[in-house]
């Protein structure tokens, strides 16, 4: 039979994206990740990209923004178009200070993207904080797809933190800190309702 997490996983997985105001760039997996922010930027799906994070260990593939944006700019992606969220220093603050600086800026729709073995703990990470401030923010999971599972990049391989990323979605479901399986089943649901309206 299958469980609520499955269903949860199958959900976030097969997201409804169409277009938002900005893609959410989570910090991590060295520079494997800001080609997709890329790509969704010149295909006219996002207006901006946030690069969100300010934690510099290279054993974990976190690589400074200062690194990371001129690889951006050098895509064409203009400088007004780049924001650096420089606060925080793990997933939960990442999602505290990037809906924060949305709710400042009157974003409505945010492409969250991560590598694909973290994107269910940060989309379920960014939803918790959504549904506890009441926000009507429109989350859509934008993962990077086309990332080997069993390469090396200097701080393991994405099939081997697998195992470590639904430790964490246990523990820190348990601290309350993740949106559980059926809000995120329920927050889809009303997701789809806004595109059949």
């Amino acid at each position: 039979m299958i469980t609520d997490r499955e269903k949860a996983m199958a959900v976030i997985d097969n997201d409804c994206f169409t277009e938002a105001d900005i893609a959410v760039l989570l910090e991590g997996d060295g520079f494997n990740r800001f080609q997709k922010a890329v790509e969704l930027y010149k295909m006219g799906m996002v207006k901006k990209i946030l690069f969100s994070g300010n934690i510099v260990d290279r054993n974990y593939g976190s690589f400074p923004f200062e690194e990371i944006k001129p690889l951006i700019l050098k895509e064409n992606v203009p400088e007004k178009d780049i924001i650096h969220e420089d606060k925080s220093l793990n997933t939960r603050e990442q999602a505290i200070e990037v809906i924060s600086i949305a709710e400042k800026n009157g974003w409505h729709r945010l492409a969250l993207i991560a590598s694909h073995e973290h994107q269910y703990r940060a989309y379920m990470t960014f939803l918790r904080v959504l549904i506890d401030n009441g926000s009507d923010i429109v989350l859509y999971n934008a993962p990077v797809r086309n990332l080997s599972w069993f390469v090396d990049n200097g701080w393991g391989t994405r099939f081997d933190r697998l195992s470590t990323e639904f430790d964490r979605i246990e523990r820190y479901s348990q601290m309350g800190h993740l949106a559980t399986f059926q809000e995120v089943v329920e927050y889809q649901k009303w997701k789809e309702s806004l595109l059949n309206a």
